[in-house]
């Protein structure tokens, strides 16, 4: 395996790792005005994710770090060719950040509300536009031979990049709600992350239905043998985990649903490979991960770094999701700022 093939399965696992966790944030986030209307309700969702969900987007930003240190020119184009659409996401992460600090700052319930809202919106977006950017990395963007889009921001909005946004954005809601299924103890809570769960589970599975038709007319995922197994299994997956939502089984449903997600995320980047970004223009014109790529040097001595940083970055993040393993309870006062 080259440095090339070994940096592109690096922001796979990146990429999956941060669709898995955020993934769930976003989900919460998402149902966290539908689940009740009462402010301490809404406190003890915002305490499920409240110490892990910086740490969960540390992947994204980590994911952002590789591609631009190993695929200089993709980073490039991509984020001159999705500027709007992340400008906007970043609007909302830092609203959805100032949101989760800002909250707890004063007990007057209208204050609480305004900021309850503002975690919903700053989960929302981000979830829907990351759905339009995939789907939009796989059916092709019109980047010249210069490496530069040709575009503008209403061309990234097609009725297939429109649907891969409302299905990411459904997926993690369900995912979201089982997670608080795990990680909740009062029952009106537990009753109704289920309800909200069954309702986005159900428009989820038939938008993914819809999603991968789109996907087999618009793009030439299917042609890989291996990324076809992966959306068929993940397909199967996400059926699996709402029936465990139905039954009332928590961790399949969470497991499963989560398995749908990675699923899915392998197997867009496999359908890709050895392309990071599609041209529409022109075969040719694509960046794959070798006229994209850095130096075989830069590459060699960012190998080694990785090799000994992130291992402790992933011990890190395992020992915070046990420490705070704890179920929330409507007793548990947790820290103030969640």
């Amino acid at each position: 395996m080259d440095y090339n093939i070994l940096w592109f399965v690096l922001i796979v696992v990146l990429f999956t790792g941060f669709f898995f966790l955020e993934g769930f944030d976003y989900g919460v986030g998402t149902l966290l005005t539908l689940l009740s209307d009462k402010e301490s309700d809404r406190s003890q969702v915002i305490r499920t994710i409240g110490p892990v969900w910086d740490g969960n987007e540390v992947w994204m930003i980590t994911a952002g770090g590789a591609t631009f240190a190993a695929f200089p020119h993709v980073y490039a184009t991509m984020f001159s060719t999705f500027y709007i659409a992340l400008f906007l996401m970043l609007v909302a992460l830092i609203l959805r950040g100032v949101a989760f600090e800002f909250r707890h700052q004063r007990e007057d319930a209208e204050w609480q509300r305004r900021w309850s809202y503002a975690i919903a919106f700053g989960s929302i977006v981000p979830a829907f536009l990351w759905g339009v950017a995939v789907t939009n990395l796989i059916a092709g963007l019109p980047i010249g031979s210069n490496m530069v889009y040709q575009g503008n921001f209403f061309d990234l909005l097609t009725p297939y990049t429109v649907v891969g946004g409302v299905t990411f954005l459904t997926v993690f809601a369900f995912h979201g709600a089982a997670f608080l299924r795990l990680r909740l103890t009062d029952r009106y809570l537990l009753d109704r992350a289920r309800v909200l769960g069954l309702k986005f589970g159900v428009l989820a599975a038939l938008l993914y239905v819809l999603c991968m038709i789109l996907t087999y007319v618009e793009t030439d995922l299917y042609a890989s043998p291996l990324a076809a197994g992966a959306l068929v299994f993940s397909a199967a997956a996400f059926v699996a985990a709402l029936g465990a939502m139905y039954k009332g089984t928590q961790l399949p449903a969470f497991m499963l649903g989560g398995l749908a997600i990675v699923g899915t995320t392998i197997g867009f980047f496999v359908g890709l490979f050895p392309r990071l970004m599609v041209s529409s223009l022109n075969p040719g014109y694509s960046l794959t991960i070798y006229n994209a790529s850095s130096t075989e040097y830069t590459l060699s001595i960012m190998t080694i770094a990785a090799a000994i940083l992130v291992p402790v970055v992933l011990a890190y993040q395992i020992w915070t999701y046990y420490i705070f393993r704890k179920r929330i309870s409507p007793n548990d006062n947790g820290h103030q700022a969640y």
